[in-house]
């Protein structure tokens, strides 16, 4: 059977963003699949070290524009862990309607591009038909469809306008039933349900063992969930998890839609709590003292971490971010073997990948503590030499000559 490999990126339709997966193939069956990272990266913790608390909050606001609430969300939860905060509970109200309105327009997207990636695109007009009111209700909440610069330390920026109650119920009243449609066909038609069940099989015990988070975990039957098992702000609300048991990508997808239902009760709660619950929306907060502090959140894509640590001044000095689809797209190495290929672009897909958070450069020391970049670089360009004289008797490029030119 011939063997083969299959270049897959950094450019490619099934890619929002850049990224590099060399797959590995016998025939059509998949036996080995290799990710390269670096293509997004843009040091967002070391420029964070740079700036003041609150221009860090806008900063990592920019890491991804769908999970635009869930960095700045978890980054505030670190700064005021390391004094113990208290926000307003009204901003707790204003920061989980924020963070619901985001998990329902990130799910539609991936449902949207899910069916795209398989031909279904009827599915994917419907998904981002009925996301666009949510979007249009985060411009009229926040002033923005996404980047929202809602998240302060100690509450948020701006108060929710109670006159919009009676507009917000009757879309979240819509798409609660275009969500029971939508679960109702693709439950039906029988090319989906091939085309996606059984396919792209994550265990439970390989969610664990790759440490996946969100939906690509829930889908296996691990039942973890940030908003119940460490609720900050989200304490105010009843949080309803979704968890199914198969690991495939059908599940994903069901989860997934459940996962929008459920974030219209949670949103109905907050839209109730507003007409009773009055008062300030911010804890004003004059400085951070020095130690260090967590955030998590979970991301409509998983938990979303982030270690700050203050020296007592108004920046930090370290600033550690980790994404979810920096646990979930390994699982493929569970998720993706043994698969026809034809399988494999949904199934990488299926954890609602996110490149740009996933992207980090890394420090590299020896056992005794020496930083090895150099050494590294230098060994990198030692090679180099060593190919040049090997191909150009002189030891230099064509392509280098036209820029000595």
């Amino acid at each position: 059977m011939s063997k083969c490999r299959i270049p897959l990126g950094p450019f490619h339709p099934l890619l929002e963003e850049a990224e590099f997966f060399n797959i590995k193939v016998e025939g059509e069956k998949v036996v080995d699949i290799e990710m390269e990272t670096g293509w997004m990266h843009r040091g967002h913790e070391k420029i964070s070290e740079t700036r003041t608390f609150t221009q860090s909050i806008f900063l990592v606001e920019r890491i991804c524009g769908i999970c635009s609430t869930s960095h700045p969300f978890a980054c505030v939860n670190a700064i005021e862990d390391i004094d113990n905060v208290e926000i307003p509970e009204r901003a707790k109200y204003i920061r989980v309607l924020i963070g619901e309105l985001e998990r329902i327009h990130s799910h539609l997207l991936w449902v949207g591009l899910a069916g795209h990636f398989i031909g279904y695109d009827t599915l994917w007009m419907w998904a981002w038909k009925y996301r666009e009111p949510i979007l249009q209700l985060s411009e009229k909440i926040t002033g923005n469809r996404n980047h929202y610069a809602m998240m302060r330390v100690g509450g948020v920026g701006r108060d929710f306008d109670n006159s919009l109650i009676p507009e917000i119920n009757p879309v979240l009243d819509m798409l609660e039933k275009k969500m029971v449609m939508l679960a109702g066909a693709v439950n039906d038609d029988p090319v989906l349900k091939s085309r996606l069940k059984g396919v792209g099989i994550l265990t439970k015990e390989d969610a664990i063992n790759y440490c996946a988070n969100g939906p690509t975990a829930r889908a296996s039957g691990y039942d973890i969930d940030v908003r119940r098992d460490d609720p900050t702000a989200y304490e105010v609300v009843d949080v309803k998890v979704i968890v199914t048991q198969n690991g495939d990508v059908f599940d994903k997808a069901v989860v997934r839609v459940l996962e929008i239902i459920e974030s219209c009760h949670i949103i109905k709660q907050c839209l109730k709590a507003f007409e009773k619950v009055q008062g300030p929306i911010i804890n004003k907060v004059k400085e951070i003292s020095p130690g260090e502090g967590i955030g998590r959140y979970e991301a409509p894509r998983g938990e979303v971490f982030h270690y700050i640590r203050s020296d007592g001044t108004n920046r930090p000095v370290r600033h550690k971010v980790r994404a979810p689809s920096f646990s979930n797209i390994p699982t493929y190495k569970a998720s993706c073997i043994g698969i026809p290929l034809a399988d494999a672009l949904i199934t990488l897909a299926s954890v609602d990948p996110c490149y740009c958070c996933t992207e980090r450069s890394l420090k590299v020391f020896d056992t005794k503590g020496r930083r090895l970049e150099e050494s590294l670089l230098k060994l990198s360009r030692e090679k180099t030499k060593k190919i040049r004289k090997n191909f150009y008797a002189d030891g230099v490029s064509p392509l280098e000559r036209i820029f000595e030119l």
